[in-house]
C-alpha cells in the first residue's frame, strides 16, 4: 500500500504546485492588464494608471516598441499651418482607437502597432478653419446586442465640419442605423455663421445610451456667432434627446452674441446620473459692451442630469470675460478627503477650483477679490472676479520683472510693459494695450490635470505668457491692419468681431530674440496636495536654450501611474519625459521624431505595459510635424 501511495503524493503536490504556479503569474498578470477607454482614462478624467510594472526604478529602461505612421501629414499646405496631432488614443476590447487631425479614425493592434482598419469622413475644410485637430474618440458598447453582431462596439467621432459619426469597433464601418447612414449633421440649430469656424475638436462624452457633445466655435470673428450648445444624442438611432444653452440669455441681446460653448472634454459620473460641462466665453472674447452682467454660464462649470439635461448647479470662475479666459479643461472628478464626492477645475488663469460634486460648493475657500475697472466706452466690467487658495502661475508682471537674453532686450521689453496697461490679473483690454497676464494660452488649457488617489495629488502643466491686447475703433480697424509690421504680422493676430464697436489686435509679449519678456520659467509642471490647497513641488517643464531649463509653452497633459510617475510631453522642445509623483524629479527623457502635443496614455496586456504617445507637433505653435503614433515598453 505504501509503495503505491508514494507515487500519488508526488503526483498531487506537482499538480498543486503547477496550479499555485498558474494562479501566480494569472494574478500578476491581472496587476498589470488594464486599459484606457476614456479619452482621460475614466470618465471622470483622472488620468491615472493603477499599472506599476514601469516604475521609478526602471523608467529609465523604457525603449521604442513600435512606431506606426498615420499619413495624415502633409496634407494641404495650408490647412497644415493650423494642423496638430493632439489625440490621445483609447484602449477598447483588444484595439487601440484614435484620430488625426483632419479626423480619420485609426484601430491598430496595441502589441505591434498594425493597423486593423481606417475611416477617412472625407472632410471639405474651407481655408478658414479655425483649428484641424481632434483629442479622441470615445467608445459604447451595447449591451443588448450578441458579441458578434455588427455595432455591438462603437467609436464615436466628432469632425471638424461638424458631424457625429458611429463607427463599428470591429471594421471601422459607418453604422447604418446611427443618424443618417452613421452620422448626425451638428449644424442643425445653431444658425451656423462661417463654414469652417463651428467644430467638433474634443472626443464625445458617454453616459449609459447617450453620447454627448459641444463644439468648438472659432472666436473674435462678430459678436453674433453660433450657439454653443451642448446635445445628447441616442447612441443606438443618433436621435436627439436633449439639448442646453449655456447661455440662453444671449438671444436677447442686441445684436444676438453667442459661443459659450463646451469645447473642451465633458466628465461623467454616471452613478449619479451627472454630467460636468466646461464653458468658454460669449461672444466677442474681448468686449463685453452688449453682453451686460456677469454672462452666466459662460466661463463656467455646468453640472446636468446626464439623463434628461436638466440643470443642476453651476460655478463660474470669470465674471463677464475680457481675457478669453474660456474653461479649456476638462474637470477632474475625485474623492475629498472626508469621502464628498468632489471636483477640481484647472483653469487659463491658474487657479484650481475645488467644489462639492453633488452641489458645486467651493471645499477650499473662494473669494470674491476687487479688480480693475475698464476705461474702454460703453464697457461695463465686472467689479470683483473669484480667487481659489490655488494659484499656480505669476498674476502679475511689472517693467522691474522684463526678461531678456542681454541688456538691450531686458530695456527693449521694460518698454513694451511700460507702454501697456500693465498689473494684476484681470486687468481690461484698453485702447492703449494692455497685457493679459497670464494669457489666453494658460495658466492651464486644454492639457488639463491628472490625480493620483493614493497620494491626492493634482499634475498639471503650466505655461506663463504675457499677451499683449489692443482695442481698435470700429472705423480704425482696416488702417490698422494695413500698417502692421512684418513682426505683427508673423506673431499677432487681427480680430474684427463684427457688431462690436470695437476690434482688437493680440500678440505674445516677445523680445527680439523670439523669448518671452516675463521672467522664465514659461512653462512648468506642478503637484497640487487637493486635501490641503498646497503646492508639492513645481519644476521647468522644457527648454527654449540648451542647458537651461526656461520651460516651454506647452499644449498638452500629464497622466499618473501607481509606479510613482507622472508622463508628459507638451513642450515645444519634442521631448517625453518622466517626472518621480512624490518629488518632481525628472527621471527619464525621450526626444520625439515631431512635436508632442498630444496627452499620452498607458494600458497592460499580457503582462507587459505600454506608453504611447502621438508625435505629430502643432502648426500654429511652430513645433515640428508629422505624423508619429510611439509606443514604449521595458526590455
Amino acid at each position: 500500500m505504501e509503495n503505491e501511495t508514494l507515487p500519488r503524493t508526488a503526483a498531487a503536490i506537482r499538480f498543486v504546485t503547477i496550479l499555485l504556479l498558474v494562479i501566480s503569474v494569472a494574478h500578476a498578470q491581472s496587476k498589470v492588464d488594464a486599459g484606457w477607454p476614456s479619452y482621460g482614462n475614466d470618465p471622470g478624467g483622472s488620468r491615472y494608471s493603477p499599472l506599476r510594472l514601469i516604475n521609478r526604478d526602471n523608467v529609465t529602461q523604457l525603449r521604442v516598441l513600435w512606431t506606426y505612421r498615420t499619413g495624415a501629414l502633409p496634407h494641404d499646405q495650408e490647412l497644415d499651418r493650423k494642423a496638430a496631432f493632439e489625440a490621445t488614443p483609447i484602449l477598447v476590447d483588444g484595439k487601440l482607437f484614435l484620430s488625426t487631425p483632419y479626423d480619420h479614425v485609426i484601430a491598430l493592434n496595441p502589441e505591434t502597432g498594425a493597423k486593423l482598419w481606417e475611416f477617412d469622413p472625407k472632410l471639405e475644410l474651407p481655408y478658414g478653419a479655425s483649428e484641424v485637430t481632434s483629442r479622441g474618440v470615445s467608445a459604447w458598447r451595447d449591451s443588448s446586442a450578441k458579441a458578434a453582431q455588427a455595432c455591438a462596439l462603437r467609436i464615436f467621432v466628432g469632425t471638424l465640419d461638424a458631424r457625429l459619426i458611429a463607427l463599428d469597433g470591429v471594421t471601422g464601418k459607418p453604422c447604418a442605423d446611427f443618424g443618417a447612414n452613421g452620422e448626425v449633421d451638428l449644424t442643425s440649430g445653431v444658425r451656423l455663421r462661417d463654414p469652417g469656424d463651428y467644430e467638433v475638436t474634443s472626443a464625445p462624452a458617454i453616459v449609459k445610451d447617450l453620447v454627448i457633445t459641444g463644439s468648438a466655435i472659432g472666436d473674435g470673428r462678430a459678436v453674433t456667432l453660433e450657439r454653443g450648445i451642448v446635445r445628447a444624442y441616442d447612441c443606438h438611432t443618433g436621435q436627439l434627446r436633449w439639448s442646453f444653452d449655456p447661455i440662453p440669455w444671449a438671444t436677447k441681446t442686441e445684436p444676438r452674441t453667442g459661443a459659450g460653448n463646451a469645447w473642451s472634454t465633458l466628465s461623467v459620473d454616471a452613478d449619479r446620473d451627472l454630467l460636468f460641462i466646461p464653458t468658454g466665453s460669449a461672444s466677442p472674447d474681448y468686449y463685453g459692451g452688449i453682453r451686460k452682467g456677469d454672462n452666466k454660464w459662460a466661463n463656467s462649470v455646468v453640472a446636468l442630469r446626464a439623463s434628461t439635461g436638466e440643470f443642476v448647479w453651476g460655478f463660474q470662475v470669470v465674471h463677464h470675460d475680457l481675457w478669453d479666459y474660456d474653461v479649456a479643461s476638462q474637470p477632474t472628478l475625485f474623492t475629498w478627503r472626508d469621502g464628498t464626492p468632489a471636483l477640481a477645475i484647472s483653469t487659463k488663469m491658474g487657479r484650481i477650483f475645488v467644489l462639492n460634486r453633488l452641489t458645486g460648493a467651493p471645499l477650499l475657500p473662494v473669494e470674491e477679490r476687487p479688480v480693475p475697472k475698464s476705461d474702454i466706452p460703453g464697457e461695463d466690467s465686472w467689479p470683483t472676479q473669484p480667487a481659489s487658495t490655488i494659484s499656480l502661475v505669476p498674476e502679475k508682471l511689472s517693467a522691474e520683472d522684463a526678461w531678456g537674453k542681454n541688456p538691450e532686450e531686458r530695456a527693449g521689453c521694460a518698454d513694451k510693459i511700460k507702454a501697456a496697461r500693465a498689473g494684476d490679473i484681470f486687468t481690461p483690454p484698453s485702447l492703449q494695450g494692455t497685457l493679459v497676464f497670464p494669457g489666453s494660452v494658460g495658466g492651464v488649457n486644454w492639457g488639463g490635470a491628472a490625480f493620483d488617489p493614493q497620494r491626492h495629488l493634482l499634475f498639471v502643466d503650466t505655461n506663463r505668457l504675457a499677451i499683449f491686447v489692443k482695442m481698435i475703433p470700429r472705423e480704425q480697424f482696416d488702417a490698422a491692419r494695413k500698417s502692421a509690421t512684418s513682426d505683427d504680422r508673423l506673431h499677432g493676430e487681427f480680430a474684427k468681431q463684427a457688431g462690436a464697436p470695437y476690434a482688437i489686435f493680440r500678440t505674445p509679449l516677445l523680445s527680439p530674440s523670439g523669448l518671452p519678456c516675463n521672467p522664465p520659467p514659461w512653462g512648468t509642471v506642478v503637484a497640487v496636495d487637493l486635501f490641503s490647497g498646497k503646492k508639492t513641488w513645481d519644476v521647468p517643464l522644457g527648454s527654449f536654450l540648451p542647458d537651461v531649463n526656461t520651460g516651454t509653452i506647452t499644449l498638452g497633459g500629464p497622466f499618473a501611474t501607481a509606479g510613482g510617475l507622472v508622463f508628459t510631453a507638451a513642450t515645444m522642445d519634442n521631448y517625453l519625459r518622466a517626472f518621480e509623483s512624490d518629488s518632481g524629479k525628472e527621471l527619464w527623457k525621450f526626444e520625439l521624431p515631431a512635436g508632442g502635443q498630444a496627452t499620452p496614455m498607458t494600458y497592460g496586456l499580457n503582462g507587459k505595459q505600454y506608453l504611447v504617445i502621438c508625435a505629430g507637433g502643432h502648426g500654429k505653435l511652430g513645433t515640428k510635424q508629422g505624423d508619429y503614433v510611439l509606443a514604449f515598453a521595458l526590455p
